[in-house]
């Protein structure tokens, strides 16, 4: 990627969302705060298996190599409700892995979301569904990791990540329309303001940056290797058909951006498709989505608007069970 003035990504992830911290956390729950905290402190030189959100985060770092070490345009901070002594697994853990994590808040407990904005971050990924919520709630762009048996090839250098568009990169205006009015109401909804872009939704930010680095990307292809790989692909895999992508587009280009690929599913499942891309990381607000791909692909559900009431319900009942 050229040199050139841009700015940070930041992204926060909770330890139990980057590594795999399932029997920790089951520790914590049958036995109580300080059998978790001995647990990790007699396990502290021992590094922690990767969790779900490990293949984003690391190849995120990786991109840094296409820039000079000053300017790291991509970071990762850690805000972990840990205490600061259990949370030295975490770090010895990133030293293993060799991934630059360095930055971080490790709160005894207490909230960590509120420190987002302080991290500048433009993501919060977490394995606890509580945080998540609140956040969410409260305007933050957070998301839950949901347990995945994706396998992370080490070979694949690239960087694929996939949105779902309303209600993610987008408000959930359009998905008023189609619970008020159903699928025509929506196409003539949509129809009548074709020329009209979206208003931003809750990871409208992150999406921003990554295809601002994706352009850079794509401008290095396109000047030095007519043959080059890109490194970063973003793609929008929507339950959106023709006509209703006219407005989509409208968006994108109102923002000067574009994704890599487009995926208009007309209703279709979106599972298959994202068994064929293959992205290191998924984001979509319905759960129902996420459950069938989930096992194929690390998905991170981002309750919202419209369908954020459905997903929370589905999602508290699967932990009842």
């Amino acid at each position: 990627m050229p040199d050139t003035t841009h700015e940070k990504l930041v992204v926060a992830v909770s330890s139990r969302a980057l590594f795999d911290l399932e029997a920790e956390h089951k520790i914590f729950e049958d036995q109580g705060i300080e059998a978790y905290r001995d647990y990790q402190t007699q396990h502290v030189q021992t590094p922690l298996n990767p969790g779900v959100a490990f293949p984003f985060v690391r190849r995120l770092l990786s991109l840094n190599e296409y820039f000079p070490k000053e300017e790291e345009p991509f970071r990762v901070i850690v805000l972990s409700r840990n205490s600061p002594e259990s949370g030295q697994r975490f770090f010895n853990s990133c030293k293993y892995y060799k991934l630059p994590i360095r930055g971080g808040a490790f709160t005894s407990g207490q909230p960590t979301f509120p420190y987002m904005k302080a991290y500048g971050a433009s993501l919060f990924l977490s394995a606890n569904s509580k945080s998540v919520l609140e956040a969410t709630q409260m305007g933050y762009p957070a998301g839950l990791v949901l347990p995945s048996k994706a396998k992370d090839d080490q070979e694949d250098k690239g960087l694929r990540i996939a949105f779902d568009f309303d209600g993610v990169v987008i408000d959930d205006d359009s998905e008023k329309q189609y619970k008020q009015s159903g699928l025509e109401g929506f196409q003539d909804y949509e129809s009548k303001h074709v020329d009209s872009p979206h208003n931003a939704g809750p990871l409208t930010e992150l999406f921003k940056k990554l295809a601002y680095f994706q352009q850079l990307d794509m401008q290095r292809r396109g000047k030095e290797d007519p043959y080059y790989q890109p490194v970063i692909r973003i793609s929008i895999v929507t339950s959106r058909g023709a006509p209703s992508e006219e407005r989509l587009i409208t968006t994108l280009k109102s923002w000067g951006m574009n994704a890599a690929e487009l995926f208009l599913m007309d209703g279709m499942p979106k599972q298959f498709v994202l068994e064929q891309l293959r992205p290191h990381i998924f984001f979509d607000d319905q759960i129902q989505h996420l459950q069938s791909a989930a096992h194929a692909v690390p998905s991170v559900l981002i309750p919202f608007g419209v369908t954020r009431e459905n997903s929370v319900k589905t999602l508290l009942e699967k932990q009842s069970d």
